[in-house]
């Protein structure tokens, strides 16, 4: 077997599709998913396919942001070894400050490369194995409380194990969001909380303490992630378990948080911290501390959310899978990959690389730059 994949094309292309609802936070009001799609070539004949979900809010990147630095990043890879993961992952990174989020993409685009070359699934390549039961949660997103808690009814009725429900409006119209939300589901099913930044050190901890008697699980991101050296006081202030998301993007991050001993569970995400590599980086670091952790996501399609199954499947430490909005979208374009079925239960492909890609003649359909 050859010990070079060189990159012989890379094609760019924008992903819109509606969303079924509008997707609200204290961050943002998405009805639309706008994504970007890499196709990675080889001149030995494989593909690769990547997939990332910017999210202004938290990593200033835009579908045309990532459009724009993907073509710099695919002329710095083209007639590069593939199979040299950490080298190109570095040149990206000399190239240009930041852009976790297309890199990302292209980091998917290349372990999706390595896979099909060695013949094993990507979760393999970090002696991962598929023997675990990967169950996602459901989202309720930030609204009239009456209309949460109807959407909570429905989620629970539906057969989802945990509902999430977001948060950080105000500390006060959050309390009764959440009490409307447990009346209305009952004391059976897990409530997890997600406050995306909205809340002051102050209202985190008064909140926190107000929602303990409705039974949270956890709470992630409460108050803003510039301000980590105040979640410490937030974590020993509050009766519900802490989990760093936006405040956790990369393995500096997190190595900071585990010093400062600030939270209790970090949420990884594969767009937020440049790719499958970096996010593995964490997991490292969680499972030394003997931390629980949870694997998320942006609003990638199942071809980016394949990914960060794979990587749910490397540590027995990864309990939680928020992996839900590819049931969100109006269209679902991809082929095999990840797939949902009853009760939140997932299942994670078991094919050579990532297992998951997208039919040209669907992707002839989108806006695309071909390098």
């Amino acid at each position: 077997m050859t010990d070079q994949q060189i990159i012989s094309q890379v094609e760019i292309y924008k992903l819109r599709i509606p969303l079924i609802e509008p997707f609200i936070t204290s961050l943002a009001h998405e009805t639309h998913v706008e994504n970007v799609i890499v196709v990675t070539r080889t001149e030995n004949g494989i593909t690769g396919f990547g997939e990332c979900s910017p999210y202004m809010p938290v990593n200033g990147e835009s579908i045309d942001t990532c459009f724009i630095v993907g073509q710099y990043f695919a002329r710095l890879l083209k007639g590069k070894n593939a199979l040299k993961l950490e080298e190109q992952l570095a040149a990206m990174d000399n190239l240009i400050y930041g852009n976790t989020s297309i890199k990302s993409a292209f980091d998917i685009a290349l372990h999706d490369i390595i896979g099909q070359h060695q013949e094993v699934p990507l979760y393999k390549l970090y002696r991962g194995k598929n023997n675990k039961k990967l169950v996602t949660d459901y989202t309720v997103s930030l609204d009239k409380p009456l209309k949460m808690a109807a959407d909570a009814v429905k989620i629970k009725n539906q057969g989802y194990p945990a509902i999430k429900v977001k948060l950080g409006d105000t500390g006060r119209k959050d309390i009764e969001r959440i009490r409307m939300i447990r009346e209305a589901v009952g004391k059976n099913i897990p409530l997890r909380i997600d406050a995306n930044q909205g809340w002051t050190v102050k209202e985190a901890i008064e909140t926190l303490q107000a929602l303990d008697k409705y039974d949270i699980e956890h709470c992630e991101e409460p108050i803003a992630k510039w301000n980590f050296m105040r979640l410490r006081k937030v974590k020993k202030n509050s009766p519900i378990p802490i989990m760093a998301d936006e405040s956790c993007g990369d393995a500096h991050d997190a190595e900071r948080l585990l010093k400062l001993k600030a939270c209790d569970m970090f949420n990884i995400k594969v767009g937020k911290a440049g790719g499958v590599f970096n996010a593995y980086e964490i997991v490292k670091l969680g499972d030394k501390a003997k931390m629980q952790m949870q694997v998320g996501a942006f609003l990638e399609s199942r071809l980016g959310m394949t990914a960060s199954a794979h990587l749910a499947l490397c540590s027995d430490n990864i309990v939680h899978c928020d992996f839900d909005t590819p049931l969100m979208f109006s269209e679902d374009i991809v082929s095999n990959g990840l797939t949902y079925h009853a009760n939140g239960v997932m299942e994670v492909p078991d094919a050579p690389g990532l297992g998951a890609s997208i039919e040209q003649w669907r992707l002839d359909t989108l806006e695309k730059v071909v390098i």
